[in-house]
């Protein structure tokens, strides 16, 4: 049968597909869950001091997942390290649900961002390896759905269960959910195999993963100790500690928008980063400003997962339709529509509940484009061997960027309050630094080949054999 006439869901794909969607609604849950659960962690277990390190210590731990095992994965393909990468995070879980100090949770934490980043990593290379160019849109728009659907109900249950019975039940609830996507995708990972590829052992890659990791948490550091001289001093040297690794790490011309490769990544990582910190500050203006409830936040946040879910579907069929050849206009198109969503709710004082539902289905709707069609381009430019390392720069994109302009959006917050400004006031210019990324996004997206775009020919493509 033509894998035009395929599904995701087919007998032959059924077990991984099945078995990525559990993975990756795991890792999101358990993102997602922290955040509602970190204050009564910090209090249980007297750690209000290092509250911010139960996030911050998990976004560091992820950069160096991400960014080794995609090289490991070039070398020796994703089955060992997968099965790794579970263990760590089921490690993590555990050392959660019994830390009796706070030292003690954020080790977990560390051991879950590792597992979390090499398991998204390892998940990516499986979708490039198993299948066709033409199925990866809707695998990817799955992926996508399987890692905002738990935004919409997790914080909610994961408050619930910590209400009714402890925040430990949270951590332990998803060991089960891990072990069942283990039994069902183990079995197809270790039927992938990679094209060997030469090059350095992947050693001076570790130690440039590390000096980012390093560099990130100095700069996230200097961030928290802002408008201090000494907070300034750390902020600038966490960020050349960031700048000179990310451009060995990442394709050449990155950071300068380059035509190709290096433009999908950087146009990737700008509209998730933005749009990601604006669903941050987004909450925060509605309950601090605007004095509407938590719960009422959460649903209106939750419309742009509704709509990213929906159109993620929907762009699959879209993408079969016309054979791949409207993926640019796609990105560009998704990438344009979250400019807007951002835009309608920029000025905070106008932002009422239905000014923001409106902004957030908007948003989703783009990013549900441009999200998973990014990812389908990236694969559908990788050559032979390469499986593993584009996997690591899409999970960066991903995971890194958001982290840090979060981290930046903060640094915002508090020097404008210090400069006597209104929160109010605040909010705007750091909704205003989200446009700002967001129309880099849009001029990166511009400088996506087209040619390059259209449906790859396996042969050139360096599609791995799959052993049956």
């Amino acid at each position: 049968m033509s894998s035009n006439h395929q599904s995701i869901f087919s007998p032959r794909y059924f077990a991984l597909s099945i078995g990525i969607i559990l993975s990756v609604m795991a890792v999101g849950f358990e993102g997602l869950s922290v955040t509602t659960i970190a204050p009564s962690i910090a209090g249980d277990l007297n750690g209000l001091s290092l509250f911010g390190w139960i996030f911050s210590t998990y976004l560091l731990a992820q950069i160096i997942g991400t960014l080794v095992v995609g090289r490991i994965i070039d070398k020796r393909g994703p089955a060992a390290p997968f099965t790794y990468a579970l263990l760590l995070f089921i490690a993590g879980l555990v050392a959660a649900a019994t830390a009796g100090d706070m030292y003690i949770m954020i080790g977990s934490r560390a051991l879950q961002g590792l597992g979390a980043g090499a398991m998204m990593t390892c998940v990516y290379t499986a979708i490039s390896l198993s299948y066709p160019d033409e199925l990866r849109a809707k695998i990817l728009g799955a992926f996508g759905t399987a890692y905002v659907l738990p935004s919409m109900l997790g914080p909610y249950v994961a408050g619930l269960i910590a209400d009714q019975w402890s925040w430990r039940f949270v951590f332990w609830g998803i060991l089960p959910v891990l072990v069942v996507s283990a039994v069902l995708s183990l079995p197809a990972f270790r039927k992938l195999k990679v094209q060997q590829t030469g090059g350095d052992s992947g050693s001076s890659s570790t130690w440039m993963a590390l000096l980012l990791t390093m560099g990130t948490g100095l700069f996230l550091i200097g961030l928290s100790m802002l408008p201090s001289i000494m907070g300034f001093i750390f902020a600038l040297i966490g960020l050349v500690g960031v700048i000179l690794p990310l451009r060995q790490l990442l394709p050449k011309g990155t950071l300068t928008l380059r035509r190709g490769m290096p433009a999908i990544l950087a146009t990737r990582g700008l509209f998730f980063a933005a749009y990601a910190s604006t669903q941050n500050f987004l909450v925060l203006a509605l309950i601090d400003v605007q004095g509407i409830t938590p719960s009422q936040a959460g649903l209106i946040v939750a419309s742009a997962a509704l709509s990213w879910c929906i159109i993620a579907y929907v762009q699959g069929r879209w993408d079969a339709a016309d054979q791949g050849r409207g993926r640019h206009m796609r990105i560009i198109l998704g990438v344009f529509l979250l400019a807007i969503g951002i835009a309608i709710v920029f000025w905070i004082p106008v932002v009422s509940v239905a000014v923001a539902v409106m902004g957030q289905i908007i948003a989703g709707v783009g990013i549900g484009l441009a999200h998973p069609v990014s990812g389908v381009v990236a694969f559908s430019q990788t050559g032979e061997g390469g499986a593993g390392q584009t996997s690591a720069n899409l999970q960066f994109a991903d995971s890194f960027t958001p982290g840090v302009v979060i981290g930046i959006g903060g640094s915002i917050l508090v020097v404008c309050q210090a400069a006597g400004m209104s929160l109010q006031s605040g909010l705007i210019v750091a909704m205003g630094f989200h446009l700002l990324l967001i129309i880099i996004s849009i001029i990166a997206s511009t400088r996506i080949s087209p040619q390059s775009i259209k449906n790859a020919d396996p042969k050139k493509e360096g599609v791995p054999v799959i052993v049956q």
